[in-house]
């Protein structure tokens, strides 16, 4: 198998205390990746050094066998690297389809100059609409994204994604704040990034149901620590999981 993302050894202190410890891990390209635990485990931090938000203490990062360990976010976006955030990271002033729009533009290589007319660019501008619509968006493509439901706002971002045509995704925790109803569209957007988009994804989930529902393996974090990587069967059924991520038989 080739490997779209790994990290080895990769560590994290801060002001003496250990965030991440000794993480070693490998996943693989077209692959789901649920990673779990208790809060306070270390899975955002591990996005944050995943994707350059933060330096690790120690260790090594690699996109496709390239060392991005040193590289600053943007410059592991450029590589193929995508994130979401816990609470929604877009330009809530803008319309749905400039959001989409510029992140289509800056992956297309075309001028961000602010004094030409972005939307000579017909070609970045449809592909734009394509990725809304994948989401269901295209009603509301000239609604200002900032108006939008914490639901709708969670699609907008996967078409962010989809726009600026990275191969490795980090979602952190995108049912954060979701109602029950809107789940299973979102679970099959999300699978749709694998299935019809052959990207690999790392995702970051509270609903274990959903990660068991998505994930082709599972990473757990206990303290910091890996302690287990694999189907999402033999995870529910380890007992070391069970006692460390609820204390019960999962």
């Amino acid at each position: 198998m080739i490997s779209a993302i790994s990290v080895n050894d990769l560590s994290l202190s801060i002001g003496g205390a250990k965030i991440l410890d000794g993480i070693t891990l490998s996943v693989n390209k077209n692959e789901t990746l649920g990673i779990i635990g208790p809060n306070g485990a270390g899975k955002t931090s591990l996005f944050n050094l995943l994707s350059g938000v933060r330096q690790p203490t120690r260790g090594q990062i690699f996109i496709n066998d390239l060392d991005v360990t040193s590289l600053k976010p943007y410059e592991r976006a450029k590589v193929g690297l995508a994130r979401t955030f816990q609470t929604s990271s877009i330009f809530a002033n803008l319309s749905c389809l400039e959001n989409v729009r510029i992140a289509a533009q800056a992956a297309n290589g075309k001028s961000m100059n602010l004094t030409k007319n972005a939307y000579k660019f017909t070609d970045v501008v449809a592909h734009a609409h394509e990725c809304l619509a994948k989401v269901g968006l295209s009603p509301r493509a000239m609604q200002v994204a900032g108006s939008l439901s914490h639901g709708d706002k969670r699609r907008l971002e996967i078409a962010i994604v989809l726009a600026s045509k990275s191969e490795i995704v980090l979602l952190d925790e995108p049912m954060a704040g979701m109602s029950v109803e809107n789940v299973p569209e979102l679970v099959e957007i999300i699978r749709s990034l694998k299935t019809e988009h052959n990207k690999t994804v790392l995702i970051v989930e509270h609903h274990l149901e959903v990660i068991l529902g998505l994930a082709d393996r599972i990473a757990v974090l206990n303290y910091g620590e890996l302690l287990v990587c694999d189907t999402p069967q033999n995870v529910i059924n380890n007992p070391v999981v069970q006692s460390a991520y609820i204390g019960e038989a999962l």
